[in-house]
């Protein structure tokens, strides 16, 4: 039997994102090399993998679940990018992701919503949110929605926006 520890409340279940997906959210964001891309609640790490092979960003990936980011390590060891991805054991609400250029989100709403106020206070001018079906709340309008059919003919809904220096 598992020993039960206090941790942060859980802002989505782990669901991986198809590798199509994630290569559509990445260049919605025009991710390209020098950016850094934070994914908050990174699971299985795909999207900061992916973020550093194929678009030459590094990458931060975030979450409570240890065995998920000890699977994320091993995945950018035998993806050759481990150099360029950290992953860290974090609460999503307690990460300062000031230093980051894109941030990818496939949380729950109501976790979106909580996290905006947090991402718009720290984020540069410019830097890019994507979030994966669920927006992020309030009246702040996205740049871009994207609707389309995913390789395995699931419809998906991609939302950008452009931090504006504001807290939204």
């Amino acid at each position: 039997m598992r020993a039960v520890t206090a941790q942060a409340p859980l802002l989505a279940p782990f669901v991986g994102t198809p590798p199509d997906v994630v290569e559509r959210m990445l260049t919605l964001a025009k991710t390209k090399p020098g950016d850094v891309v934070y994914d908050l609640g990174c699971g299985d790490g795909r999207i900061v993998i992916m973020a550093a092979q194929k678009f030459g960003a590094r990458g931060v990936g975030i979450d409570i679940d240890p065995a998920l980011l000890a699977r994320a390590r091993a995945d950018a060891m035998t993806a050759g990018v481990a150099d360029r991805v950290t992953f860290r054991q974090q609460d999503a609400m307690t990460v300062d992701v000031s230093d980051a250029s894109v941030v990818t989100l496939y949380l729950l709403a109501a976790s979106n919503a909580k996290l905006r106020p947090v991402l718009t206070a720290k984020l540069a001018a410019g830097a890019r949110i994507v979030a994966h079906n669920y927006p992020v709340g309030g009246n702040w309008e996205p740049a871009v929605i994207d609707n389309f059919t995913d390789a395995a003919g699931t419809m998906r809904t991609l939302y950008l926006w452009i931090a504006d220096g504001l807290v939204h």
